[in-house]
C-alpha cells in the first residue's frame, strides 16, 4: 500500500513539474515570436506572460509577423 501511495505522489509531482515547465516554455516562446499587428499591444497577454514568467516583453526582440494581409489592407489609405 505504501508503494502505491509513493507512486501516486511521484506521478502528481511529475505532472505538476511538467505543467510548470511547459507553461514557462510556452510563454517565453510567445514573448519572442513574431506577432500579428492587431495583437501588438495585447494588455491581457502582457500581464499574463509577466505573471507567469516574471519577465517583461522585450519589444526589440518581438517583431510584427505579417506586413500585408487582409487586416492590414483594411488600414490602407484609399
Amino acid at each position: 500500500m505504501a508503494t502505491f501511495t509513493i507512486l501516486i505522489a511521484l506521478f502528481i509531482a511529475g505532472w505538476a513539474a511538467a505543467a510548470v515547465i511547459g507553461t514557462q516554455a510556452y510563454f517565453r516562446g510567445e514573448q519572442t515570436k513574431p506577432i500579428h499587428e492587431r495583437n501588438w499591444r495585447s494588455e491581457s497577454f502582457e500581464q499574463l506572460a509577466k505573471t507567469i514568467t516574471g519577465q517583461d516583453i522585450d519589444y526589440k526582440d518581438r517583431v510584427p509577423a505579417y506586413r500585408m494581409d487582409a487586416y492590414a489592407s483594411n488600414n490602407l489609405p484609399e
